[in-house]
């Protein structure tokens, strides 16, 4: 006969707000004015082969393989995925023992980063002008709705990759954010 009560166990949910704010709670999500988050799918078998050619090609290659290697809990296949020219030697022992510890934590999601959009300049009259016309002001058209009309959303190319982790303990969230770069028709990752 045990004396002590079994120790009490929290899930921890990953939540996602309206304004894509990620959370990380033992209650619901709901509780907190968010959603959950459903997990990732897992790789069909053979999806490795997409990687023709030695190197990531696309940026869903890239991701696939930082998943598999951080999944994998394999620190020389996310090395693999690195940009390492003219790196020294000192640099390199440094930035190895970082993707160690980014290979040997839980995986949450990757995501990418995209530059924040900037505003139109607002029309500024000319303050020499005194003429009042009509047809020499420049017209600034309403922005468009993207999910009325997809096909005129502006999209913007990823400059980086958030990768969501936890930590050991399973419940203290981590974040790295890669920079991509696209060298030699190949998509790498770097600090």
């Amino acid at each position: 006969m045990t004396l002590w009560p079994p120790a009490a166990q929290a899930d921890v949910r990953r939540c996602v707000t309206a304004s894509g704010q990620t959370i990380f709670t033992d209650r619901k999500c709901a509780e907190v004015d968010a959603v959950e988050r459903l997990p990732r799918a897992e790789a069909p078998y053979g999806a490795a082969l997409r990687r023709a050619g030695g190197c990531a090609r696309t940026l869903q290659d890239l991701v696939f393989e930082m998943t598999s290697a951080i999944d994998g809990r394999d620190a020389n296949r996310l090395a693999a995925v690195y940009h390492w020219p003219g790196t020294s030697a000192e640099s390199g022992y440094r930035i190895w023992t970082r993707l160690d510890a980014i290979a040997n934590r839980p995986l949450v999601d990757i995501v990418p980063v995209t530059p924040a959009s900037r505003p139109s300049p607002e029309p500024t009259p000319d303050a020499g002008s005194t003429r009042n016309d009509a047809s020499e002001t420049a017209r600034v058209d309403p922005p468009v709705d993207p999910e009325l009309y997809p096909q005129t959303a502006i999209r913007r190319n990823p400059v980086a990759l958030r990768v969501e982790q936890t930590l050991a303990n399973g419940a203290t969230p981590a974040r790295t954010v890669f920079g991509l770069t696209h060298y030699f028709g190949c998509w790498w990752i770097r600090f």
